[in-house]
């Protein structure tokens, strides 16, 4: 524990208290930090005004583990604070996530001035914390060391109107040699199919029509539970519910990618034609180091049968260039496997040595500039393809739900923004009558670039939504609130239908 000293003294909080979380790495981090918020505002606090840089009363790092310079990235960020919190009595920050599960008391040794520390696996807790920090005038570190609820069962504020995460489990049980998550997270454990469903009703009740289904290794969902076609049970069932336009998952591991799976996303109308498949090598040696259980000839069988039963399905990967031991030759083999399974786009890495894993102990490190020029042959190729494949989608009609801060230039084009069944993402020519986020329209695609694709002309149909009504709801009530009480703040991530983060922290 740090004394009273290393921190601002306790102040009468009376006042409304504001609170900023800033979010680094995967999906489920983004997810934590709506648990987060929903707990802060559900004790009182308001978010601060967008753009505060650190003039919150409450600011929460939600960290990663993954990259090896995660720790540097943090400690930075801390410093850059610890002057403004000197000079703002009351002022408290707080550190969770995995690299606080990972580092836990050396964060408070190498930042006194940090006044909570929690894990993946309490972030319930907070709200007590910082009271307990407030009050003791000391830092509070409490990390456990199994899951103590699991996070549904906590107050959440969403960040989209119309599109939500859904945790189905936690925790990993498999032990790749680049990762670290399962040490963080645990074994896996997964939640009732009653209960997840029961979540799904009450948010396409409130006016979400869009659900993203998420574990650390989505699609081994049942083997807590003792049945081996969870999964796609599951799948099959979110079908059944009324009101509820598409479904979507991340991040599936080959291994556990079953005839029965492909079979309940081809046959369940709401369950989107996309999948994240993480391929990390197509080198059949370095998958075998990674202590990854597929090898290439089974990866492509997988694509073969999505492709087989959802012909216009776009499939997007993970990739790691430069892992130990890692020849030309094996880099070769990724390259083979990329252009034959086309994938729509790739989330390319280069591998990072994450500590305490046993990769970053393997004999075999791969120079820097032999990475870097690896993975600038990776990404140029992958950009080709990217680019050819939505070239095919040039003529096609196409619906659109019409997405939020997606299209940064949409105000200078006079356009809008929204994802196709498939996840592409699709600017298109702003109609007369209102469109809102969440509605959905209907366009005819007129150019193809690598990463987006243009509806040039007009909008051939606009169908309001109840999503569409959800986000006009909240909009109106934070036109109602006292300024600068709700707006803006650096976001945690809206649930985007194509994975713009990759899955599980690009590990799956």
């Amino acid at each position: 524990m740090t004394s009273s000293s290393d921190r601002s003294p306790a102040v009468d909080v009376l006042s409304t208290r504001t609170y900023e979380i800033r979010t680094y790495g995967c999906q489920m981090n983004v997810h934590d930090s709506e648990r987060l918020a929903g707990l802060l505002e559900d004790a009182g606090y308001v978010r601060a005004p967008g753009g505060s840089d650190g003039e919150a009363d409450v600011v929460v790092f939600n960290t990663c583990a993954v990259r090896e310079n995660a720790d540097n990235k943090l400690y930075g960020n801390l410093g850059h604070l610890a002057p403004k919190k000197a000079s703002r009595p009351g002022m408290q920050i707080a550190v969770g996530g995995c690299l606080a599960q990972k580092d836990r008391d050396t964060i408070v040794k190498r930042a006194p001035w940090v006044d909570v520390v929690f894990g993946t696996h309490n972030i319930g807790k907070l709200p007590v914390l910082l009271e307990r920090a407030r009050v003791q005038e000391e830092a509070q570190v409490e990390i456990a060391e199994s899951l103590e609820a699991f996070p549904s069962t906590l107050p959440t504020r969403r960040e989209s109107a119309y599109a939500a995460w859904v945790s189905i489990s936690v925790g990993c049980n498999n032990t790749c040699t680049f990762c670290i998550v399962p040490a963080l997270r645990g074994k896996e454990k997964d939640r009732r199919p009653g209960d997840i469903l029961a979540e799904i009703e009450a948010l396409v009740a409130e006016g979400v029509s869009e659900v993203t289904l998420l574990g650390q290794n989505v699609n081994a969902y049942g083997s807590d539970i003792g049945d081996r076609e969870a999964f796609s049970k599951l799948l099959r069932a979110c079908g059944k519910i009324d009101g509820l336009e598409r479904v979507r998952f991340t991040s599936p591991h080959p291994r556990d990618f079953t005839d029965d799976v492909i079979a309940a996303m081809a046959e369940t109308p709401n369950v989107m034609p996309q999948l994240h498949m993480p391929l990390q090598s197509g080198s059949d040696p370095v998958l075998k180091a990674m202590r990854r259980s597929y090898r290439q000839e089974r990866f492509l069988g997988i694509i073969e049968k999505v492709r087989a039963a959802i012909p216009h399905a776009a499939i997007s990967t993970d990739i790691i260039v430069g892992f130990p031991g890692e020849t030309e030759e094996d880099f070769q083999q990724t390259l083979h496997v990329v252009r034959e399974a086309r994938f729509a786009q790739a989330f390319t890495f280069q591998y990072s040595k994450r500590p305490g894993t046993p990769a970053a102990e393997m004999d075999g490190q791969i120079p820097k500039k032999v990475v870097q020029e690896r993975y600038e042959r990776l990404v140029a190729l992958q950009e080709e393809i990217s680019w050819e494949e939505n070239k095919k989608q040039v003529g096609r009609t196409l619906e659109l739900m019409v997405a939020e801060g997606e299209g940064r230039k949409d105000e200078t084009t006079h356009r809008l923004s929204g994802r196709a069944p498939d996840s592409r993402l699709v600017h298109f020519t702003k109609p007369d009558q209102e469109v809102r986020p969440g509605d959905v329209v209907t366009v005819e695609v007129t150019y193809a670039a690598p990463h987006h694709l243009l509806a040039e002309g007009p909008v051939l149909d606009v169908r309001r939504t109840r999503a569409g009504d959800a986000w006009e709801r909240r909009t109106a009530e934070k036109a109602a609130k006292p300024a600068g009480v709700l707006l803006g703040l650096p976001k945690v991530g809206v649930p985007e239908p194509l994975p713009a983060v990759s899955g599980g922290c690009a590990v799956d």
